[in-house]
């Protein structure tokens, strides 16, 4: 294990190294205007004490206004590492999981949570770097009515909950194509889903053997909490797709992942962040924790020899706000729950102080990107 694996939150060394009277300049420069902490009953931390994860609370406030009332909703963040080792036959793997999150649904619900949102592909490994179809084709099943959504319902009934699911579905009206596809069900009820739009092919992340291209464009949900959307993974990446979110009208926008640290971790604090800013919505970054070794080696096309695992998931789940404020991550090394209670009013509050959607040019950027696709394009380059 590397020391950096051993890193448990830059928070934390920041907490540790920096002066106390210097500390909260520095965190303000470093994370915008200070977050509070959230008081979160005993039960929910009970529950996490008793059950090994981190449990953080935190919340962002909106100005008082004189014809709107405050529009809170609070948000729940899960990350976790798998519970068995990847050689286990696939049901005990699956169980094992869904177990284990259940009970950290409870403390969320005891957190009074009203949208809880999983990690990408949470019921398995993260088994796509290895190429392989069998078995990690098995854990692929329906996003309408199967085992995994199944029991979110129960979840999602039980604690009046809005809850997205994130799995690896496969689609049997269609000839069992598979997708990555994040599944949304509020107060017991399917609701809908969305499949992830932008598949990567970097290093170990060959995922298009899986599952290609989603096909459900970006869809928003309404929820009796507030307008909601999910940016899968390395969607990320693609300031375009955040984009298409807010014009649908999103409040808040997920980000279920799976990334290593040498990888990506110094776009992740980075990224959903720039988005909440840009698009005057609250953004919550998801990603898994520890390292998962496969029974085979496998290779990433890369000149490194081959490997049985991929890297360490690094969490840092956060929460960032459209004023570029945002929370503290979760541990880089832990399960953990963050719940984050937010005004949406503050999504209004912030267009109408930056004026970002009055001032965009979209009619410039249309007319310029239809030239760019045009097959006899030349870049508009003066010398």
């Amino acid at each position: 294990m590397s020391s950096l694996e051993q890193i448990e939150s830059v928070e934390g060394i920041l907490n540790k190294h920096i002066p106390e009277g210097e500390r909260e300049e520095v965190l303000k420069i470093l994370y915008g205007k200070e977050t509070k902490p959230l008081d979160l009953p005993l039960s929910a931390l009970s529950i996490a004490e008793k059950n090994n994860f981190e449990i953080k609370g935190y919340s962002f406030t909106a100005a008082p206004e004189q014809l709107r009332s405050p529009r809170i909703v609070r948000v729940g963040l899960i990350q976790n590492q798998i519970v068995l080792p990847t050689d286990r036959p696939i049901k005990e793997q699956r169980d094992a999981i869904h177990q284990r999150i259940a009970t950290i649904v409870k403390a969320a619900a005891e957190g009074r949570v009203n949208i809880l949102c999983l990690q990408e592909a949470w019921t398995m490994p993260f088994a796509f770097c290895t190429r392989e179809k069998k078995p990690w084709c098995e854990f692929a099943e329906p996003a309408e009515d199967g085992v995994t959504t199944e029991l979110v319902k129960d979840l999602s009934n039980q604690y009046n909950m809005v809850i997205i699911s994130p799995i690896l579905e496969r689609d049997g009206n269609h000839g069992d194509t598979i997708w990555n596809t994040a599944v949304v069900v509020s107060r017991g009820r399917y609701l809908g889903k969305h499949r992830k739009n932008h598949i990567p092919r970097v290093g170990d992340f060959n995922e298009s053997t899986y599952y290609f291209e989603g096909n459900t464009g970006h869809p928003v949900f309404q929820t009796e909490y507030g307008k909601i959307a999910v940016n899968i993974c390395y969607g990320r990446h693609h300031p375009l797709n955040w984009f298409m979110f807010g014009a649908n009208g999103a409040e808040i926008v997920f980000n279920p992942s799976a990334t290593v640290g040498e990888l990506s971790e110094p776009l992740w604090g980075v990224e959903a962040r720039n988005a909440a800013i840009a698009n005057s919505y609250f953004t919550c970054g998801i990603n898994r924790v520890g390292t998962e070794r496969f029974p085979n080696e496998f290779t990433s096309g890369d000149g490194r020899p081959a490997h049985q695992d991929f890297g360490h998931f690094y969490g840092s789940s956060y929460v960032a706000a459209p004023d570029g404020s945002r929370t503290p991550g979760l541990s880089r090394t832990k399960d953990g729950l963050l719940i984050v209670e937010m005004d949406l009013n503050l999504c209004r509050q912030v267009r109408d102080s930056w004026g970002f959607r009055m001032t965009q040019r979209l009619d410039m950027y249309a007319k310029s990107m239809a030239a760019v696709l045009e097959p006899n394009y030349e870049p508009n380059i003066i010398s």
